[in-house]
């Protein structure tokens, strides 16, 4: 059983049982304990509702693909066996999401829930409705649930902007805040609570926010400071990752499976991360939704995935691995496959009926394509008779993201020569030979190798916009280290990308979709809400 599981698992049991309905609005008093009156006598197990909303983010009609399948890494395309969903997921990689997305109104449900939950535990917590634990200060307790409320706060700054803030638990219905003062509420929260939270990393602080976990996640606030406030914080994130790197709590890991394996919760690469267990605490299928159904056969799943998949690499990404960059086997699952003697051919069921599954790295487009069509995700580790739902932890933060925060910061304020010692040594371990992992700052300083532009029929018939990306090796070095991590959206926007370049079927729809809509039932609901610019 790995740590919080048992009181996420219980947390998520009291929420399903308040959410349930009979339709039969006569009240029944059962106690006349209340939540007023009710004193929790674990306050981990009161703490865990909060950080047990980041488990729906991991999903294909969730945060997670919505941050990998409008960027250029993946795409979730239709096949035979369905995927096309109303249009849900290839609206996504068009950038022609409405506000009625199901995606988008996931994440701001799942925020506003953590934000809501996180309000009500620091409001128990400060009126001493929680028993805090001997040799625990109830001021780290808040300090800890501040900072859950400052992630899901940043989650709606990076994808909303504009949204409301709620601090307390009134039932106001607020009107937006300007992104540039949630980001400095964000920052202000995080720098005054930094300072009580644990600085230990042991099983007890796993999955919850430690003095480190929330400098990384304060170092990625800054990251994107020219994004959320039209200001640079370079520096600041920097110190930040400076902070965190002479810890000593982490390390690379010599394997760069390490952190994605199953039992992954003892990984010294993993700053913070959302704790999963198949049984009690589900909901992190990567594989259902992009492993093809025959691929059941190669590690005797319990569950089947789910048709011929649809979450795959775009070829224009894949394209630009090294050949020789470990990196490329160790994320992506390519080639012939087989059961699991090794030795069996798995076949296909649609338009390559009967036919061996080979998995090439090919799309016509990014609409529709045929069922073997495209690399699937290998990042995660798929255990023997896994089932619907992943045991391994999903890495949020780890401590390659943080050098490569480091060395970010460090290319753009010119010193490029050690920005590249940097990438380097997260290179280290995804090249047998030395020298191909050794990048210079002139390296770094040259424009993407990504041959952006929009595809049809396997090939680029449009280039569109040919302007070199600054800094654009930089961005690659993040895309092959991160893919299938929930980073690219964030990345190709700090980098200038998201919304001027094609690739696959993408081209440039404005501006105004580095953001997502407002939620129309949102908006339905609370008058005082304004949809965002231009989605009118």
């Amino acid at each position: 059983m790995k740590p919080l599981k048992t009181y996420i698992g219980t947390a998520l049991l009291l929420t399903i049982g308040a959410s349930s309905c009979n339709n039969d609005l006569t009240e029944k008093i059962y106690s006349e304990v209340t939540e007023d009156t009710y004193n929790y006598s674990n306050a981990y197990q009161a703490m865990s509702i909060a950080y047990a909303n980041m488990r729906n983010l991991i999903s294909h009609t969730h945060w997670y693909m919505a941050q990998e399948s409008t960027a250029d890494g993946i795409v979730m395309p239709a096949n035979a066996s369905g995927w096309d969903d109303g249009g849900i997921y290839k609206r996504m990689h068009l950038h022609t999401w409405n506000s009625e997305n199901p995606q988008i109104n996931s994440m701001w449900n799942t925020f506003y829930s953590g934000v809501i939950n996180a309000n009500r535990v620091i409001d128990q917590l400060q009126n001493d409705k929680i028993t805090v634990p001997a040799g625990i200060t109830r001021e780290a307790l808040i300090s800890e649930m501040r900072t859950v409320r400052a992630f899901f706060y940043w989650m709606l700054c990076d994808n909303f902007g504009d949204v409301p803030l709620i601090t307390t638990r009134s039932e106001g219905l607020p009107g937006k805040t300007g992104r540039k003062e949630i980001y400095q509420f964000v920052v202000k929260e995080l720098t005054e609570s930094i300072p009580a939270l644990s600085e230990e990393r042991n099983t007890l602080m796993y999955g919850r926010f430690n003095k480190w976990a929330a400098k990384t996640l304060l170092a990625n606030v800054y990251l994107n400071a020219s994004v959320y406030a039209g200001e640079t914080r370079w520096e600041e994130c920097l110190a930040q990752c400076n902070e965190v790197i002479a810890s000593g709590k982490y390390r690379l890991e010599t394997s760069l499976s390490a952190p994605f394996v199953t039992e992954n919760q003892n990984s010294a690469e993993i700053v913070f991360a959302i704790p999963f267990e198949e049984n009690l605490a589900g909901g992190f299928s990567a594989h259902m939704f992009s492993w093809h159904a025959a691929l059941k056969a190669k590690v005797n799943m319990l569950a089947t995935p789910w048709g011929a998949g649809s979450a795959k690499g775009i070829p224009q990404f894949i394209d630009t691995y090294d050949a020789d960059d470990q990196r490329l086997k160790a994320t992506w699952m390519t080639g012939p496959q087989f059961a699991a003697d090794g030795i069996t051919p798995l076949k296909g069921s649609y338009d390559q009926a009967g036919k061996d599954v080979v998995l090439t790295n090919a799309l016509p487009d990014g609409l529709y394509t045929g069922e073997a069509e495209g690399y699937r995700m290998n990042k995660f580790e798929v255990k023997v008779q896994a089932q619907g739902s992943l045991g391994n932890d999903f890495p949020v933060f780890r401590y390659a993201q943080v050098l490569m925060m480091k060395a970010e910061c460090l290319l753009r304020t010119g010193k490029a020569n050690d920005a590249a010692m940097v990438v380097s040594q997260v290179r280290a371990r995804a090249f047998a030979e030395p020298a191909k992992a050794t990048v210079t700052g002139a390296d770094l300083q040259e424009g993407s190798t990504y041959h952006y532009g929009y595809v049809e029929n396997y090939k680029v018939v449009d280039p569109g916009n040919t302007a070199a990306v600054q800094y654009g090796r930089m961005l690659d070095e993040l895309g092959w280290e991160f893919a299938w991590e929930g980073f690219r959206r964030r990345d190709m926007i700090r980098f200038g990308v998201y919304t001027t370049k094609s690739w696959l079927s993408h081209k440039p729809n404005g501006d105004f979709r580095a953001v997502f809509p407002i939620p129309q039932i949102a908006i339905n609901s609370n008058p005082e809400l304004k949809q965002n610019p231009d989605y009118n």
